[in-house]
């Protein structure tokens, strides 16, 4: 089954637990764990994932909060592959789509920017006054999101910072969102190509943000009662989460409906009139309301993500859990507690590799390789430069992958057919089917239990009700007879002193 998403954690140790953290894979619908890659310490932010797709295997970067050391893993082994020194401690890092690119940012508020399968250092800058605490690609790689302890959010043009001419220049944003009033703590990245994207931003000032990149411009300010310390944005920008580390998470839709004029339900947007525009989670039409949309974990919350189904969402505990909420009706549906103790820094859900180590499945051609990890190659990850080099500038020549038709394993887009491609989709967005013959989905499982669960408290309830019925049945019918009992007795006498008076009288006229 290649269509099988997973989920991936990074832990990292906390004060009541000490030792090395790790890198974990896990199976979401079953929870158990299917690899671990260990040796790391990676904390928020201070992981990038590039995942195994056509014909190429990924890698997995994770900067070390203590060291100016980056681990690179990849999917076929777990152990280190390659331990890069750094000129510094990252703070956070991030990878563009393709993996070509690697961003790093420091606590003086520095940003490095390198390029992998070289490790040439392309540029180095002072972007923030202060600690750099997230950095996010755009989806289509062309801009690079800062956030900050000093409350600013900078908007970098990669083109820009890969400019040759623009190397012993001051570097200038293509803009600053500056709107926060107090730290930066996480950034979200629509769908669209830059410009074209709008951007979500918390911070510890109560609020998130809706910015829309085209026009530079504030569209919307979200006010919670509590700090945000972490997003989670719906694929299709319907909705979006937003997590204080007290453990509460609020869902704001940023769609309504409401009745038209004509007649008929119509969806509109919410928000977007500018800086003036605050929609308040306190202001909300009724308690009631407020209640549908919050999700109350009971344990400080560390990372949440969205699965890739969007139906389910997945929340990090700073105590080592690993909750799954059904994004419709925010009923847990299970909690992954294997890595108890420690705190899950880093939380995302991507496609089972087919390269993973363990669950390799590919197809060797006679006399070929023995070993998978000959069979479909690793993107390379070089040692980062820790000062740019000029020369190796000139002198890199660009290098890329070519397809190859003798090679053993093929990509899944090219290898499917149709019906394996339907079969495994609706495996994919409907997990009620069962995994194998004879052994139902434990999702189909909890659901069939809380189905139950429904009829038997309305069985009960009306079990109730035609108790109190047969009650007050039984009460009238036993008051009816008692009533009719002492009349009878009561007009007995009465009936008897009459006979009596008659005979007598009968008796005397006989004689």
């Amino acid at each position: 089954m290649l269509l099988q998403e997973t989920i991936l954690c990074a832990t990292a140790p906390t004060q009541s637990v000490a030792g090395p953290g790790l890198i974990a894979v896990h199976d979401i619908q079953t929870g158990a764990t299917l690899a671990s890659f260990k040796q790391t310490n990676a904390g928020p932010h201070s992981v990038a994932v590039l995942e195994s797709k056509n014909a190429q295997g990924g890698f997995i970067l994770a900067s070390q909060p203590e060291k100016s050391i980056l681990n690179v893993y990849n999917f076929q082994k777990d152990q280190i592959t390659l331990k890069i020194v750094l000129p510094e401690k990252l703070t956070s890092i991030a990878l563009d789509r393709n993996g070509e690119l690697c961003a790093g940012g420091t606590a003086a508020g520095r940003i490095y920017l390198w390029e992998t399968a070289s490790g040439i250092l392309y540029n180095s800058w002072d972007a923030h006054y202060r600690q750099v605490n997230v950095l996010h690609f755009t989806n289509d790689g062309a801009a690079l999101i800062s956030g900050s302890d000093d409350s600013g959010v900078s908007v970098w043009s990669v083109s820009r910072l890969l400019d040759e001419d623009m190397q012993n220049e001051h570097l200038m944003p293509h803009c600053t969102l500056s709107d926060h009033t107090l730290p930066v703590t996480d950034i979200i990245c629509g769908i669209g190509i830059f410009p074209d994207c709008r951007v979500l931003t918390a911070s510890l000032d109560h609020t998130v943000k809706l910015w829309d990149l085209s026009s530079r411009s504030l569209l919307t300010t979200f006010s919670f009662p509590q700090p945000i310390s972490h997003l989670a944005w719906d694929v299709t920008e319907r909705l979006f989460f937003a997590a204080s580390a007290d453990g509460s998470i609020h869902q704001m839709n940023l769609f309504r409906e409401r009745m038209s004029n004509i007649g008929g339900m119509v969806a509109e947007a919410i928000g977007g009139a500018g800086v003036t525009d605050v929609i308040r989670v306190d202001d909300d039409e009724s308690r009631e309301a407020r209640k549908k949309r919050l999700i109350s974990v009971g344990h400080p919350i560390s990372s949440i993500c969205i699965s890739l189904t969007c139906a389910i969402l997945l929340v990090g505990t700073a105590d080592g859990f690993i909750h799954l909420y059904d994004i419709p009706s925010h009923q847990q549906l299970r909690t992954i507690s294997t890595h108890k103790g420690m705190s899950i820094a880093h939380l995302q859900t991507m496609i089972k590799p087919p390269d993973l180590i363990g669950h390799i499945s590919l197809d060797f051609r006679p006399g070929g390789a023995n070993n998978a990890k000959d069979t479909i190659p690793v993107k390379p990850v070089m040692p980062f430069q820790r000062m740019r080099d000029p020369k190796a500038r000139d002198a890199h020549e660009i290098t890329i992958m070519l397809p190859s038709s003798s090679r053993a394993y093929k990509d899944e887009s090219s290898s499917y057919s149709t019906e394996e491609l339907l079969r495994d989709h609706a495996f994919f967005v409907d997990p009620v089917i069962s995994t194998k013959e004879g052994q139902p989905n434990p999702i189909a499982l909890n659901s069939k239990v809380v189905e139950l669960e429904s009829e038997l408290e309305q069985l009960r309830d009306q079990l109730s009700k035609a108790k109190g019925v047969n009650d007050a049945m039984w009460d009238t019918v036993v008051q009816r007879l008692i009533t009719k009992v002492k009349d009878q007795e009561l007009a007995t006498p009465e009936e008897d002193d009459s006979d009596g008076g008659e005979r007598s009288r009968k008796r005397g006229r006989v004689i």
